[in-house]
């Protein structure tokens, strides 16, 4: 056994060269589907204005809210109802919606879709509400969808005697397979010569790799970077063809590229994000707090007995200002993100104190990252 112990200790080592040299494995390489698409297959969305029924007295107040009773009357117009012009209604379990979906694409007519119902005027709560027949329509105005059904509102809440416990939002809530797409979207798909695929994010390089994957596997002149944003392939005119082709095509695995190094910065949560490109050159920085704290102590002043004075409040103020002392420390260059959090947790900052640090080391140019505030 001793030869195959031999030869278990070769076939590692011969990994771990392979690994050091470079040569491309599997944990690194991502397919062409986790990074484009394919452009014109797309989702719309639609939208329409709804009445949901059957609420616990939790509906809108109609005096407030005019569009609710005027919903509901023109809704009872169509089945044959006719309210006097004069008539007050009171409707305290109706509430006003917005009903909004993803229309997907290829959807066909008789497909159910998920929709989303969402108060628009002063209801307390559509828990347990049902909402009727809501046409769903697109940008151009037509009706895509009808949307009908129970709501699931992820949330409860009671109220008495002037106190009140909630849970989670009450004034929206879901309808799972609640709309039936009555109409399709037609799309660019089966059209033309070529099919365009949209990167995500605009990148040069990692355009080539996509057109050098499709050309290595499909034969060449098949794929073309036309910017960094996207590819345009030579498909086959066959609809069943086409479908196989772009299948292949999205199955195609590439080596994942490094991306432009940059640093976001969220102003309002203090929170720092940086990717593994982010590299920090030599430099100095000296860092101290400063804080100033304002005290007041009221001061009463007595009169004296039968001299008919008053009595007098008044506010004695102490200010302090006191700042820590901040020696100067040298950063030395940091090829890697782990050195680059090392030095920074080094000068024990605070989050706030970090973002004025880092846009200082992007002014003096010690910082190679692209710096985003959000």
């Amino acid at each position: 056994m001793a030869w195959l112990r031999q030869l278990m200790v070769w076939s590692s080592l011969l990994l771990a060269g392979l690994a050091w040299l470079g040569w491309p494995q599997d944990a690194h390489a991502i397919r062409i589907k986790e990074i484009a698409a394919v452009q014109g297959v797309r989702s719309n969305q639609l939208t329409g204005f709804g009445l949901v029924v059957g609420l616990d007295g939790t509906g809108d107040q109609t005096t407030q809210m005019p569009y609710t009773s005027q919903g509901m009357s023109n809704y009872l117009q169509q089945l044959g109802l006719n309210l006097p012009a004069d008539a007050k209604v009171q409707l305290k379990n109706v509430a006003a919606v917005l009903v909004t979906a993803q229309l997907p694409a290829f959807a066909q007519p008789g497909q159910m879709i998920d929709v989303t119902v969402s108060s628009m005027g002063n209801a307390k709560s559509l828990r347990g509400g049902t909402l009727i027949t809501t046409p769903l329509k697109g940008a151009d105005g037509e009706i895509y969808a009808l949307a009908q059904g129970n709501l699931l509102v992820g949330g409860a809440g009671a109220s008495a005697g002037g106190s009140k416990v909630q849970i989670n939002h009450l004034s929206a809530g879901r309808i799972p397979a609640g709309a039936q797409v009555e109409r399709s979207v037609p799309t660019a798909f089966a059209l033309g010569d070529t099919i365009d695929l949209g990167l995500n994010s605009s990148d040069f390089l990692t355009a080539r790799r996509v057109a050098e994957a499709v050309n290595a596997r499909m034969g060449a002149g098949v794929a073309s970077a036309v910017d960094g944003r996207v590819v345009r392939l030579r498909a086959p005119a066959n609809p069943d063809a086409r479908v196989s082709f772009l299948a292949e095509v999205e199955e195609l695995q590439l080596e994942a590229t490094i991306p432009a190094a940059r640093v976001i910065i969220n102003t309002r949560t203090g929170s720092i994000v940086m990717n593994q490109a982010v590299t920090l050159g030599s430099c100095a920085v000296a860092h101290g707090n400063l804080s100033v704290t304002i005290s007041s102590t009221p001061v009463i002043s007595q009169p004296n007995p039968l001299s008919k004075g008053e009595t007098v409040v008044a506010e004695k103020a102490d200010i302090k200002i006191s700042q820590d002392s901040g020696a100067i420390i040298q950063m030395d260059a940091a090829p890697q993100l782990s050195d680059l959090v090392r030095m920074l947790n080094g000068l024990g900052a605070t989050p706030q104190d970090l973002l004025a640090i880092l846009q200082a080391i992007k002014a003096a140019g010690a910082m190679n990252a692209e710096l985003e505030v959000i």
